[in-house]
């Protein structure tokens, strides 16, 4: 899966928060200035040719909807930073925020605590 540009992400918070959306609708939830409405009904139809969002006809008119929930696709763009950035190590990116001190050592006793104990239900 590929990863959101800034403004289809933009876009695609819009879906996931609102749920359906006509291009129209979903122009009126931007700030002043608008962005034109082609451009935005190029870029919604880019990420329906990417498969992010599909659409229901009303005549000639689309509504539009998320095809992938943002918790997927965090989880998609999470996989694919550490298999980018980390070598597919899960433990190298550990090891950077730990060094970079994002994260404790404590916490990470935290984790494997609860961990360990979903395992043991």
């Amino acid at each position: 899966m590929k990863r959101l540009t800034k403004k289809e992400e933009v876009i695609m918070n819009h879906f996931w928060e609102k749920g359906p959306l006509f291009v129209r609708e979903l122009r009126e939830l931007y700030a002043e200035p608008k962005p034109h409405f082609s451009t935005l009904s190029t870029q919604v139809r880019t990420l329906e040719e990417e498969g992010f969002i599909g659409h229901k006809a009303y005549g000639p008119t689309y509504q539009y909807f998320a095809k992938i929930s943002r918790d997927d696709y965090k989880g998609h763009s999470l996989i694919g930073l550490i298999d980018k950035y980390f070598d597919n190590s899960y433990l190298n990116a550990v090891s950077a925020l730990v060094k970079e001190e994002k994260i404790t050592v404590e916490q990470l006793k935290e984790l494997i605590e609860l961990i360990e104990k979903g395992e043991q239900k």
